[in-house]
């Protein structure tokens, strides 16, 4: 299965660099809807079309985000509690270039590292993120899709791929943001492990084979049969 997670577009608490995880949560800025409005484009080399899968998080804004992809491409969102961001429990709302983000961080890396027992003050712990994240993207291999596009969320993305991806780690996404509307594209299944292709575009490399070498990623080829819409 092809993994696309893509970061949702800009929203208000981004420009404030809020800790900003509750539901609904906010709405996009002027900027999230153009960079949403995008996206198709950006994605038609994966050739998605109606038999696809595409998620989003039970946040307002993945919703917004996701909109654009599918009218597009003839895709009915599937809306999943598990795919949201991680709870920021008693730091929500608290600046995220302060020590409560550091802190936020610093707990979210270290369940990516496998040390899923730290709980984020108030908040969930590694064991209960990772589980809940699994679920939708087991449901996703399970529908038989070809592609799953997962509408998601930065520190949600930048965790799970650290987790779960055999050649991503934390080093690596610790030392690269994901920007809004931003894509880590994967293949595998939940039984096979996944690799990561690209992060933002950038290829990753296979384990042990030098770290990421920045070369877009080729094309993917075109669905038999014109399945993808427009």
């Amino acid at each position: 299965m092809r993994l696309l997670l893509v970061r949702h577009g800009e929203t208000p608490s981004n420009l404030t660099r809020l800790l900003d995880t509750a539901v609904p949560g906010p709405g996009l800025t002027a900027l999230g809807l153009r960079q949403a409005a995008a996206l198709p484009e950006a994605l038609a080399a994966e050739h998605l079309g109606p038999d696809d899968a595409l998620y989003v998080s039970t946040l307002l804004r993945t919703h917004l985000t996701a909109a654009p992809l599918a009218a597009a491409y003839g895709l009915e969102p599937v809306v999943r509690d598990g795919v949201r961001e991680i709870a920021a429990g008693d730091l929500e709302l608290l600046p995220g270039d302060s020590p409560a983000g550091e802190r936020y961080l610093r707990t979210a890396l270290a369940w990516a590292a496998g040390d899923t027992g730290p709980r984020m003050p108030g908040g969930e712990n590694g064991t209960e993120f990772l589980t809940r994240y699994d679920a939708v993207v087991a449901e996703a291999a399970a529908s038989g899709a070809r592609t799953a596009v997962i509408v998601s969320h930065g520190a949600a993305i930048r965790t799970w791929t650290a987790a779960r991806a055999r050649n991503v780690d934390v080093p690596y996404v610790a030392a690269r943001r994901l920007a809004n509307t931003g894509v880590v594209t994967l293949d595998g299944t939940p039984d096979t492990g996944f690799t990561a292709l690209t992060w933002a575009g950038a290829t990753v490399e296979p384990a042990g084979e030098g770290g990421p070498a920045g070369e877009p990623l080729p094309p993917r080829p075109p669905r038999p049969h014109g399945t993808g819409t427009t």
